[in-house]
């Protein structure tokens, strides 16, 4: 017999091992008052504007956004009663499939790593969930590869992501065919619209039922639209901003950023060098121990050469 329960009363919060949320100014004094009424452990940390430890509970509140990022035990009675009726004012955790029921309705999520990094390929990734597939992502822990500082917990969750043999897609472009590209468009989101078409196309043939895909708005909505082929001219096209707290653009996000530290990995112990992320003086210094070792050719195949960081490194070692 059914369950008379409403759908609300009979959902149970999930218990993910990280959880982000955005927090205004004023809430972060919140959080910092309520961590230390509860004799939590304060610690200064590059990029935070604090971190805090208690037991094996972790809590970091980072600059950009500002966010805060949960990791540890006892996360969802801290977030139940501490963080969201004395920070937030909001009691959504665990209840996301009644606040936001868009994230457990059939659709593909997309996207992309490394396009501002300049050693590596652009990796533009898709995912396929429903309502089961969603559920299994939300209970695995599944968020914006960006929120995940490990590798181990990147490939980890990739591997939760393809365990569920949902239609999936990665295209990887790498640094030579993404310099030819971007010469051919000369402009980073028409070739982003290009890789974001390319994976809706995959995904339609795998799952030519799906109505609706998801991705991060990087630019003018119609760039992707007009990149679509045949089969997915037919879908509905959203995009917006701050969309990889969708699930399905979360295991985009992941499986993209797998490949692409798998690549550089991999193509520095061809090199017998390390491959810095980013764009810092670090990944400047690395360039040119490169080009030094093997001359300026070398970073048409291991970087994006449009980055200003090309003119500065070869300028320099002429």
């Amino acid at each position: 017999m059914p369950n008379p329960k409403s759908k609300t009363e009979n959902l149970k919060p999930a218990s993910p091992t990280t959880y982000t949320a955005p927090l205004t100014s004023a809430q972060v004094e919140l959080l910092r008052e309520a961590l230390v009424l509860q004799q939590f452990e304060f610690e200064q940390k590059p990029y935070t504007i604090f971190t805090a430890r208690k037991g094996k509970l972790n809590v970091a509140v980072y600059e950009k956004g500002p966010k805060v990022v949960i990791q540890g035990k006892d996360l969802a009675d801290f977030i139940t009663f501490t963080l969201e009726p004395q920070v937030l004012g909001e009691a959504k955790f665990g209840y996301d499939e009644v606040h936001e029921p868009e994230k457990f309705e059939p659709h593909f999520g997309i996207d992309e790593s490394g396009k501002g990094d300049f050693f590596g390929p652009l990796v533009i990734a898709g995912a396929y969930v429903d309502g089961d597939i969603a559920r299994t992502l939300r209970d695995a822990g599944i968020q914006d590869s960006k929120n995940i500082g490990s590798d181990k917990r990147i490939r980890d969750l990739a591997a939760v992501i393809r365990k569920t043999r949902a239609p999936q897609t990665v295209i990887l472009i790498g640094p030579e065919r993404y310099n030819q590209l971007f010469a051919k468009f000369g402009n980073l989101n028409r070739l982003l619209a290009w890789g974001h078409a390319r994976a809706i196309e995959n995904l339609c043939e795998q799952r030519p039922d799906c109505p609706r895909a998801l991705s991060d708005k990087f630019g003018n909505e119609n760039l992707i639209k007009r990149a679509l082929l045949e089969k997915g001219r037919g879908i509905q096209l959203d995009q917006r901003t701050k969309a990889e707290s969708d699930y399905a653009v979360a295991a985009a996000s992941i499986l993209a950023r797998e490949k692409f530290i798998d690549w550089l990995e991999n193509m520095g112990k061809d090199l017998g060098a390390t491959l810095p992320r980013g764009a810092s003086a670090q990944v400047k210094q690395a360039a040119r121990d490169l080009v030094a070792k093997r001359g300026p050719g070398v970073l048409e195949s291991v970087a994006k050469t449009h980055f200003k960081t090309a003119a500065e490194v070869l300028g320099q070692s002429a």
